[in-house]
C-alpha cells in the first residue's frame, strides 16, 4: 500500500486561515477519524464543517479547532492521489495539534511529507512535466510581476510544449537517418533525394538540423531575461559623499532603509535590498562614498564599493547638481570612466539648489551615459520611482516582453541542458557537412535529443529528482 503524506502547506506565522495538506489512499479514514460531524457520504471537492478531534471516535477526545475538510478524489487532483485539505484557523498551535493527529492517528503508513513531495507526486503520477513542477517553485519565490509572469507561463506547459514539438522534429531526423543508415543503397527518392546531405536544402538533414540548432539557441538567447526575472538587475548606487545616494536609495525603497544626514562618509560599507519597480526586479546596492581617506574603516568600504561597481547590471551616479565638480566628483568620475560600463544612469540631484553642474559636462566625460535631473528633497519618491525605472526599461529593452507569450529560460538546469544540445547538433552537422559515418552523427542526436527530454523529465534518473524537489518548501 502507498504511504499517505501529510504537512502544513500555508505560510508559517499567524493568519485567518492556514491548510493541512494530505496526499494518499488513507484520506477517507483520516477524515473519518478527525471529524466529530463525519457526513454519510463524501462528495470530492465539496467543503464539510466541522469541529476536529484528536480521536472523533471517543466522547472524551481533545477538540483542536473547527475546520473545513475538502476531499479531492484521484486523479482529479493535484498529486493524481486522493488528497484531503483541512483548512483551519490560521494559528501555527492549531495547524502543529492537527497535524500531529493526523501522524499519530495509527492509521497504516500515514507520515510526514518530505520537502515538495506533493509536487514530486504530480511529476511522477503524469499530472505536470519537471519544467511545470520546477515553475511551481519559482511561482512561490516570485519577488516581480515579471518573474511570476514567466513562472505561471510555464507553470501552464508552454516551455514544455516547445520542447516537445523540437523533440518531435528531431525524432523524425533520427527516423529518416536511421532509413539512411539501414538501406544505403535504396532508391534516393525513398530516403530524401539528392539533397539529403545538403547545405543548401532546408529539406536535407543538415538544414533540418539547422533550423532545430536554431530553436534552441532561440531559447537560449532568453536567459539573460531569466536571469533578471530570477535575481533582478543588480543596480549599484555610487557618487562622492552627501551627493544624496542614501537618499535615492530610501527614495526607491519607500522607507528609510538608509541613514541620511548632511555629514559625509554616512554610510560605510554597501548596503543591499530587493524591490520590484513596475513590475521589474531590482536589487539596490548603496555604496560607501568614493573619496581619498585615511578611515581604515572608510577605505574598506571603498574597496567593496569598487567591488560592487565591477559586478553591477547599471550604476545610478549620482551628483551633487547645486556644486561645481570637484576633485571628489573627478575621482568618481574616473572610476566610472575606467569601467566602461555599457548600462550607466547619471541623476543630478539637487536640482532646487541651482543648476551648478551642466549635462554637457557630464557627456563630455561619460559620453554613454543616460542623463536625467531631479530633486529627491522637492519632487521626492514618484519622480525617482519614474526615472529608474524608465532607464531600466529602456536600457534592458524590458518594454518589448510578454512573458505570457514568449518562452523564457530562467533556470539554470534547463540552460545546461539547452548548451549539451546545441553542441551535439553542432558536431552531428559537422560530422555530416565533413562525411564522416552517419552512424556517429546520428548517435549526437541521439545526445541532443535526450538533453532535451531531461527539461522536460524524461530521460532523469533519481538524483536529480531528488535535487529538484528538494529545493522546495514542506507542505508544496
Amino acid at each position: 500500500m502507498a504511504d499517505t503524506i501529510a504537512a502544513i502547506s500555508s505560510a508559517p506565522g499567524e493568519a485567518g486561515i492556514g491548510i493541512v495538506k494530505i496526499s494518499g489512499p488513507a484520506c477517507k479514514d483520516i477524515m473519518k477519524k478527525l471529524m466529530v460531524s463525519f457526513p454519510e457520504t463524501i462528495e470530492p471537492r465539496h467543503a464539510y464543517l466541522s469541529r476536529v478531534s484528536r480521536d472523533a471516535s471517543s466522547p472524551d477526545s481533545e477538540i483542536i479547532d473547527e475546520a473545513l475538510f475538502i476531499y479531492m478524489q484521484a486523479p482529479n487532483s493535484y498529486t493524481g492521489e486522493d488528497v484531503l485539505e483541512i483548512q483551519a484557523h490560521g494559528s501555527n498551535v492549531a495547524l502543529k495539534s492537527i497535524l500531529q493527529a493526523v501522524l499519530d492517528s495509527g492509521i497504516e503508513d500515514v507520515r510526514m511529507a518530505e520537502p515538495g513531495e506533493f509536487t514530486k507526486l504530480a511529476f511522477l503520477n503524469g499530472k505536470m512535466d519537471l519544467s511545470q513542477a520546477e515553475a511551481v517553485i519559482d511561482i512561490i519565490n516570485a519577488k516581480s510581476d515579471l518573474s511570476l509572469s514567466i513562472a505561471e507561463s510555464q507553470s501552464a506547459g508552454r516551455l514544455g510544449d516547445t520542447i516537445r514539438d523540437i523533440r518531435d522534429t528531431l525524432l523524425d531526423i533520427l527516423a529518416e537517418m536511421a532509413v539512411n543508415i539501414d538501406y544505403p543503397e535504396e532508391d534516393e527518392d525513398e530516403i530524401g533525394g539528392d539533397g539529403f546531405f545538403s547545405d543548401d536544402d532546408d529539406n536535407g538533414i543538415v538544414g533540418q538540423l539547422r533550423w532545430v540548432l536554431s530553436d534552441v539557441q532561440t531559447l537560449m538567447e532568453t536567459a539573460s531575461i531569466g536571469r533578471i526575472a530570477r535575481e533582478g538587475i543588480r543596480v549599484v548606487i555610487a557618487g562622492k559623499p552627501n551627493a544624496g545616494k542614501s537618499s535615492l536609495m530610501n527614495a526607491l525603497l519607500g522607507e528609510g532603509r538608509v541613514i541620511v544626514t548632511d555629514v559625509p562618509g554616512t554610510t560605510r560599507d554597501t548596503v543591499e535590498e530587493s524591490v520590484s519597480i513596475n513590475g521589474v526586479p531590482i536589487v539596490l546596492v548603496d555604496t560607501a562614498g568614493l573619496r581619498t581617506t585615511d578611515d581604515k574603516v572608510e577605505k574598506i568600504g571603498i574597496e567593496r564599493t569598487e567591488k560592487a561597481m565591477a559586478s553591477a547590471d547599471l550604476i545610478i551616479l549620482v551628483l551633487d547638481g547645486s556644486q561645481d565638480l570637484d576633485d571628489k566628483d573627478d575621482t568618481v568620475l574616473g572610476y566610472i570612466e575606467k569601467m566602461n560600463s555599457e548600462h550607466l544612469l547619471v541623476v543630478i540631484n539637487k536640482d532646487d539648489l541651482g543648476r551648478s553642474v551642466s549635462e554637457e559636462e557630464v557627456r563630455a566625460k561619460l559620453p554613454q551615459a543616460t542623463i536625467v535631473r531631479t530633486s529627491l528633497i522637492e519632487k521626492g519618491v514618484p519622480e525617482a520611482v519614474k526615472l529608474v525605472s524608465n532607464a531600466v526599461r529602456d536600457m534592458y529593452d524590458l518594454g518589448s516582453i510578454n512573458a505570457k507569450e514568449m518562452n523564457i529560460i530562467t533556470n539554470e538546469r534547463h540552460m545546461r541542458m539547452l548548451r549539451n544540445a546545441e553542441m551535439n547538433l553542432d558536431e552531428a552537422i559537422s560530422m555530416i557537412q565533413s562525411g564522416e559515418p552517419l552512424e556517429v552523427a546520428e548517435l549526437s542526436v541521439h545526445y541532443a535529443y535526450d538533453s532535451l527530454g531531461k527539461i522536460i523529465g524524461e530521460e532523469v534518473g533519481e538524483e536529480v529528482l531528488n535535487t529538484v524537489f528538494s529545493k522546495f518548501c514542506l507542505g508544496k
